[in-house]
């Protein structure tokens, strides 16, 4: 099918933005330059601003830091540390007492709520000046992408976000994720490109909002970029409307205003977007009438590329994700958590980008010096292509060398500045007999076994105690397998982890470990072990970031217990 003609409105819409954009590229442009040449000098001049920009606090009184101390003062007066050591600050400042972190010209605007792996969710406080440098993040990231897609000024953007008002502190401020903030206030006609409207995020019912954002994204032929932070929900979406295309034609045919819950608090925006649009959904059923189901290169034929993450264990969702969009071209949008925008990649393709120097002051703990007492601690400009990295956050939110147990790799430089590819969470690893499993080995094992089996939908690698002890890999698959299919396929990501890590290949021929054994799981298991790690996590779906590896044996009993599958 031919897709059908750009509105006239949304080439004037692209007019319109022409300036903003030549003036946003101009500003990429500077910051790649700066990258490029002076490395070592901007880091130094953020930490004095972040230094200036909170110094009238409790923490910095503290703690003695000021503007102009050196480097070497500021570590010798503040440990690497993770988020206990902020608790008690963050907790005042959720109480009201804003100046217990942040200065008197960083105005707090939110607190993100981290979705962690099994902890309660931490607050991270959003401030002014931090929304600032996340925007300017973005935006310098989408400079590149519409550079390198000269269609997408003409088209809409499906992005997937959730509210940034999900609770509240005891002093009022909102509680939630970031992406809702940044939609919240975006201008007219910024807004008008996002099919998905920032309203849908209020819904608190998660099936409910799923729902709803289904039928936004089918209503519009037009959409140009899908953007979300997980691969694994764009793959759940394009799932759903493969399972289920005839109720959601019907949802599409008939609207879905009498669904909105009369206590959302955008109920009627929502029911002037959600009404019905039968011409659309006879689109729709044409497609599917002569396709046998919905593919999205047909859904939405102007589709020019995904934004997610591609790094870490992400990399496990690519394959299906690119086998179900025809390999529509995929876009890293760089490393970032809610404590801050780290990377920016340049290309398409690659998990690998340019660490962002103009927004925090970064340094970087050699994974090797981990576990010293006086550990070497590096600055960007310091790191060796080929070496393994944490990396520890000095931020505007008031964080000084937070360690947010990201591992990365350094790839080579852009000029003087890092590239970085994400490797994995520090704590997803795994040792039952000192083989010290990483998660993103276990991805790529799984990875070089689907070239040659067969390709999960989904899988959880767990360990299991016995004798000797070993791994079972849970799975879930998108066909009828055979019994001896799976059996392979598990010995072959087996073989892939001996060829990956070398103590793993030891205790592998020593006897000391048991090959790793496949276990079936039914869909129901996959959504009971999401909604206990949300509900322990406080997280949203769209921050769930699905465990390929869990260190704990005692989430293998959470498939069998909760979800009565065999052993």
């Amino acid at each position: 099918m031919q897709p059908p003609p750009i509105p006239v409105a949304y080439k004037l819409r692209s007019l319109l933005g022409r300036r903003l954009r030549k003036r946003l590229a101009g500003a990429r442009g500077l910051f790649l330059q700066s990258a490029y040449s002076a490395c070592r000098d901007t880091q130094h001049a953020v930490l004095q601003d972040l230094l200036r920009l909170n110094a009238d606090t409790a923490f910095a009184r503290h703690y003695r830091l000021h503007p102009g101390m050196s480097l070497a003062d500021f570590r010798s007066r503040i440990p690497i540390a993770d988020y206990e050591l902020f608790r008690p600050w963050i907790d005042r400042a959720a109480a009201g007492e804003h100046s217990a972190l942040l200065g008197p010209r960083n105005r707090l605007l939110m607190f993100a709520l981290t979705s962690g792996t099994t902890d309660a969710s931490k607050k991270i406080p959003v401030t002014s000046r931090f929304l600032q440098d996340y925007r300017r993040g973005w935006q310098q990231w989408g400079v590149g992408v519409y550079q390198h897609f000269p269609k997408l000024p003409d088209l809409n953007i499906v992005q997937i976000s959730s509210s940034h008002r999900r609770s509240f502190t005891p002093g009022g401020t909102p509680c939630g994720n970031i992406s809702g903030l940044v939609a919240s206030m975006q201008n007219a006609v910024v807004r008008s490109l996002y099919t998905v409207s920032a309203d849908v995020a209020e819904v608190n019912q998660q099936q409910l909002k799923r729902r709803f954002t289904l039928m936004l994204a089918l209503a519009d032929p037009y959409a140009g970029v899908f953007m979300t932070a997980n691969p694994a929900t764009l793959m759940q979406l394009f799932q759903e409307i493969n399972d289920q295309p005839e109720a959601l034609i019907r949802d599409l045919h008939d609207g879905l205003r009498n669904h909105i819950p009369a206590d959302c608090p955008t109920a009627d925006s929502l029911r002037r977007k959600l009404g019905p649009q039968p011409a659309r959904a006879a689109q729709l059923a044409e497609i599917l009438r002569r396709f046998g189901k919905l593919p999205p290169r047909q859904i939405w034929p102007w589709l020019q590329v995904l934004g997610v993450w591609t790094g870490g264990s992400a990399a496990a969702w690519l394959k299906g994700l690119r086998a179900t969009c025809d390999d529509i071209p995929v876009w890293d949008h760089g490393l970032h958590a809610s404590e801050g925008r780290m990377t920016l990649p340049l290309e398409p393709g690659r998990s690998t980008g340019v660490l962002e120097i103009q927004t925090h002051f970064f340094e970087f703990l050699p994974v090797s010096e981990a576990d010293s007492t006086q550990p070497v601690v590096l600055e960007a400009h310091e790191l060796q292509a080929g070496h393994d990295y944490y990396i520890l956050l000095t931020t505007s939110s008031g964080l000084c060398r937070y360690h947010i147990r990201d591992v990365v790799r350094c790839t080579g430089f852009h000029g003087a500045t890092p590239l970085l590819e994400f490797l994995h969470k520090g704590a997803h690893i795994s040792s039952i007999t000192g083989e010290k499993i990483s998660e993103s080995q276990v991805v790529q094992a799984v990875r070089q076994a689907a070239e040659a089996t067969l390709t999960p939908r989904l899988f959880t690698l767990t360990p299991a105690w016995g004798q000797p002890p070993g791994y079972v890999l849970h799975l879930q698959l998108q066909d009828h397998t055979s019994h001896e299919q799976i059996h392979a396929f598990a010995s072959a990501v087996d073989q892939f982890l001996t060829e990956g890590n070398e103590e793993y290949r030891d205790k592998r021929s020593s006897g000391r470990l048991a090959p790793i054994r496949p276990q079936l799981q039914p869909d129901t298991a996959w959504h009971t072990l999401q909604n206990s790690r949300l509900q322990r996590s406080g997280g949203s779906p769209e921050q769930y970031k699905h465990p390929f590896l869990l260190p704990d044996p005692e989430f293998r009993d959470l498939f069998l217990r909760d979800c009565g599958a065999g052993p």
